[in-house]
């Protein structure tokens, strides 16, 4: 199996020290190695190696009360504050559902578990933190000072493994897929399109046409999809706040997608980044790395399933965002109308 050369474990220790303030995820970039790589090397000294797989991290997480979940891809980050809770394991695909902490979770690519302590001018901060086979992070549970401490040691006692190494091997990264599109299927493609009745029949849908989700969206056209400017992902997110409406924002990688369902509140702009900085929900968009946007229109048994997807240049999904659906707070009819006004990419000057 291919794998990458890592740096020792011994510099990468140094680097850390002398950059104590550098995230893991910039000093990772900066050594040239993944982010696990980094994790590892301070096995002994902060850090400990535990089983990865779901079905024993999200119980273990559930005795912790409140914590922060993070879950990221390169142009996004996705936290929500809330408890574990409602698991439902599967060989394939898993997912915890409650009111703060909604997941779908593909345990196949979570593979290398680190239980973290990093000492902080507020005391020690703690976290679990899931790899997948390259090294690169796939969800993250950081504790907060409201969490259950007292069952932490516990909690990394059992789950510890016996495999202690603070070296980690890594596979190479796969590549993003970028857009599949089979032109020759554009009539078929709009054809069953019309015919779906959930949503999660739409990337069966692809499998079988054998394009993926943004190739559809290349070759669809009108009525299923719009293309919008890049701009309009930022446009969107303050019509969300100035409404009050209800949304769910979906970021997800390759091994795990975190759901919010409720209003945004507070949007920051710091440099190329917006951030939602609400109670209980951040998120961190990199707008500069927004290269395509696509409204898009599915047909349910519950009517129109209408949502703002974002792609970066290399095609990987940014983020998606729909209108809440539930009775009694459906903010579908208020979301289509900001969606309507978005404009464009047409109607953007060269």
């Amino acid at each position: 199996m291919t794998t990458r050369a890592t740096a020792a474990p011994e510099a990468i220790r140094a680097y850390m020290a002398d950059h104590p303030k550098l995230r893991a995820r910039d000093a990772a970039g900066a050594l040239g190695v993944s982010e696990a790589v980094l994790v590892a090397a301070q096995v002994g000294h902060g850090a400990t190696r535990i089983d990865a797989h779901p079905d024993r991290i999200i119980p273990a997480a559930e005795t912790l009360g409140e914590v922060m979940a993070l879950t990221r891809v390169p142009a996004c980050v996705h936290e929500k504050v809330g408890q574990y809770g409602n698991y439902h394991p599967g060989p394939h695909a898993a997912m915890t559902l409650t009111e703060d902490i909604d997941l779908r979770i593909f345990p196949a690519h979570w593979v290398h578990g680190f239980a973290v302590e990093t000492p902080s001018g507020q005391g020690v901060r703690r976290s679990l933190q899931i790899f997948d086979a390259a090294g690169d992070a796939v969800h993250k549970i950081h504790l907060r000072d409201g969490s259950n401490h007292d069952a932490w040691a516990g909690l990394v006692s059992a789950l510890a493994l016996d495999d202690q190494g603070d070296a980690q091997v890594v596979e190479h990264s796969r590549p993003v897929e970028g857009a599949k599109v089979r032109p020759e299927k554009a009539a078929v493609l709009r054809e069953e399109w019309a015919k779906l009745t959930d949503t999660h029949q739409f990337l069966r849908l692809c499998s079988r046409l054998r394009m993926n989700r943004l190739g559809a969206y290349r070759i669809a056209g009108a009525p299923f999809v719009r293309p919008l400017a890049p701009g309009a992902v930022d446009g969107m997110l303050h019509a969300v706040r100035d409404s009050g409406i209800e949304v769910m924002v979906f970021v997800g990688n390759r091994g795990c997608i975190q759901i919010h369902s409720g209003p945004i509140l507070r949007l920051q702009d710091m440099g190329p980044w917006q951030n939602v900085l609400d109670p209980g929900f951040n998120l961190h968009l990199r707008r500069d790395r927004v290269a395509e946007v696509w409204a898009v229109e599915k047909p349910t048994q519950r009517g129109p399933a209408l949502s703002v997807e974002a792609f970066d240049a290399e095609g990987g999904l940014i983020l998606q965002v729909f209108g809440v659906p539930k009775e009694g707070r459906d903010s579908r009819p208020a979301w289509g109308r900001i969606v309507e006004a978005l404009p464009s990419l047409a109607e953007v000057p060269a």
